[in-house]
Parts: C-alpha cells; sequence; structure tokens
C-alpha cells in the first residue's frame, strides 16, 4: 500500500473524518481525537485584537463572563445571573476563577476546542482576564454577537435562514 520511506510527494494527503496514516497515536494523543478538535480562533495573549472587549474585561470581568456564560449555557440562564454569581464568588471568597473554569471547560466541549496551553483551571487562575478575552473572541468567530445574548441570536439565525434582511438600527437621530 505505502512503500516504508515516505517522501512528502507519497504521503497521502488527510481525509476529513479519517485519521491520518501512520500510528493511531501521537504524543499519547489519539489520532480520532486529534481529528474531532480545531484549534482556538486566536490565542490566549491575543487581546489586542479586540481593545473594548480586553478593557471591559480588565474593568469588570463578572460582565464578559455573563455574556460568555449565557451563550455557552444556550439561554437556559441569563448574562445578568452569570455575571452576579461570578461577581459573588469573587467578592466573597476570591475564587471566581473555579467558576469560569468549568464554564471554559464546556465551551471547549461543546465546539471541540483542545485544552492548550494548560488545563482550563490554570489558564482561569493564572491569566483569568485573557482566558475570558479568548473565550469571547472564539464565540465571535463562532458567529455569535455576545451583545445581543443568546435570544437575539437565534432571532437573528432564524430571520437571516428564511431570507429576511434584517435592517441597520439606527440610532439617535432626530425625532418629534
Amino acid at each position: 500500500m505505502y512503500s516504508q520511506k515516505s517522501t512528502p510527494s507519497s504521503v497521502p494527503s488527510p481525509v476529513y473524518g479519517q485519521p491520518p496514516p501512520g500510528p493511531s497515536y501521537v504524543a499519547g494523543v489519539s489520532a480520532s481525537s486529534l481529528v474531532s478538535q480545531t484549534s482556538w480562533s486566536s490565542g490566549l495573549c491575543d487581546c489586542c485584537l479586540d481593545i473594548p472587549n480586553c478593557c471591559i474585561t480588565c474593568w469588570c470581568p463578572c460582565v464578559t463572563f455573563g455574556q460568555i456564560a449565557e451563550i455557552v449555557d444556550n439561554g437556559k440562564t441569563s448574562c445578568g445571573f452569570h455575571g452576579t454569581l461570578y461577581a459573588l464568588i469573587n467578592v466573597l471568597s476570591g475564587c471566581g476563577c473555579m467558576y469560569a473554569c468549568f464554564n471554559r471547560t464546556k465551551m471547549r466541549r461543546q465546539y471541540g476546542l483542545p485544552e492548550v496551553p494548560s488545563n482550563d483551571c490554570c489558564v482561569h487562575f493564572c491569566c483569568g482576564p485573557c482566558a475570558l478575552c479568548q473565550e469571547y473572541r472564539e464565540l465571535q468567530h463562532q458567529g455569535f454577537d455576545l451583545s445581543i445574548g443568546w435570544e437575539g441570536n437565534i432571532h437573528r439565525s432564524t430571520m437571516t435562514n428564511i431570507g429576511v434582511q434584517i435592517p441597520p438600527t439606527a440610532l439617535g437621530g432626530m425625532s418629534r
């Protein structure tokens, strides 16, 4: 089938959904998990890609966390609930990062993202604001507008899928 010595021209290209040829594991990770996982759309320290969100996250991480958690939770609980709970846990125990790390794990599983650069709890404990910013950017990359919440995204998706053009909203302006 394949020659023992492979040159770059003789290596078959990978087929989506099938493990690559060769050993069934790479550095202790099975080939099936390599196929199912995608990479993060941005790095942990790429905060400069979204300065406004970075500033909000640094000064008030409960807002960003609440927006992320509402989307990850599929709208079962509101942004305000998650943000308030995060703030209370952080004020009372200083361990809001523990609540955030469980949410990151849930998000990673939903989107098949790898646990990099370290496990979720370590990432949130050492780089909490950066982790929240990365999660926010990832959900944006997945097509969500976190500022309108779960219901707003569902409505936008439904209107787009049935072919209705959503007009832009005009803010302010003159009125009588």
